[in-house]
């Protein structure tokens, strides 16, 4: 498996793997708005979307966002966010997330970027784990709360050398 850019032609087949993701884990429901922004995230050139490969296939895909893009998670220049980690549901438990957040989170240092945050839904438990893993802490005071009844959690890391 590697980690490199998404190609042009890979990011409708990447909008389709998140959606995928997301409802199989049943963070998105079939009615829900944010399926269509999931869908398109990248597709405006306002990130730089990531895909793990493995031969054609694509098994996960991660997005970054440099300031000013990424509000209101990235709150200045110093900062990149992380979006729509996502793993096809057939290569989960296989490395593919962890693999996917060191390439992003490399992929920041290598921009200059010091401080690297993300939000996340409090039912995402696995994602959770993983982010405290690889470093990242909670940022309570950064939760988002997008619309009545749903929050978003902040996580953040501080990369070093940058």
């Amino acid at each position: 498996m590697i980690v490199r850019d998404a190609l042009p032609e890979e990011l409708a087949a990447i909008g389709d793997l998140r959606v995928a993701a997301y409802r199989a884990a049943g963070f998105l429901s079939g009615a829900s708005r944010y399926a269509q922004t999931l869908w398109g995230l990248g597709a405006d050139g306002k990130g730089e979307v990531l895909a793990a490969v493995e031969g054609a296939a694509v098994l996960g895909t991660a997005m970054l966002e440099f300031w000013p893009h990424g509000e209101p998670v990235v709150q200045g220049p110093e900062e990149a966010g992380i979006r729509a980690l996502a793993v096809s549901p057939d290569a989960q438990g296989r490395g593919v997330g962890r693999t996917l957040l060191a390439a992003v989170t490399r992929r920041a240092a290598e921009r200059g970027t010091s401080h690297l945050v993300l939000l996340t839904m409090p039912g995402m438990r696995a994602a959770q784990h993983l982010y405290t893993k690889a470093g990242f802490v909670r940022l309570p005071e950064r939760d988002e709360y997008p619309r009545p009844g749903v929050e978003l959690l902040a996580f953040g890391k501080q990369l070093a050398g940058a």
